[in-house]
């Protein structure tokens, strides 16, 4: 079991930045494939960002590549994702989710087992 909170969202203007981070318990951190998620208002849950286990690997989605940077300290169970050049399409609920490595559709939300309560980022225009 893992157990994961999410932390650091909250309202910022159009071009602002945001950290948010996602601590992890449980079982060994470090064999989970980490990801964000989100959802607007009226939306799915679509992916942001994936970082493999060792840390060697990310991937994101094509509204946020080269704004937002995907990160994770394993001697410290926690995940991060560093939200520069903020716009107000970004606001949604933001979830951190993990999935063991084996798993390989990556950006599939159904891969992912354990999943985190949510942090709102609201962005003002």
């Amino acid at each position: 079991q893992v157990q994961l909170v999410e932390s650091g969202g909250g309202l910022v203007q159009t071009g602002g930045s945001l950290r948010l981070s996602c601590a992890a318990s449980g079982r060994t951190f470090s064999s989970y494939t980490m990801a964000w998620f989100r959802r607007a208002p009226g939306k799915e849950r679509e992916f942001v960002a994936v970082i493999a286990g060792s840390g060697f690997g990310t991937s994101y989605a094509n509204s946020v590549r080269g704004r937002f940077t995907i990160s994770r300290d394993n001697d410290k169970n926690t995940m991060y994702l560093q939200m520069n050049s903020l716009e107000p399409e970004d606001t949604a609920v933001y979830y951190c989710a993990a999935a063991p490595s084996s798993r390989t559709n990556v950006r599939d939300m159904r891969d992912y087992d354990y999943w985190g309560q949510g942090t709102q980022v609201t962005v003002s225009s």
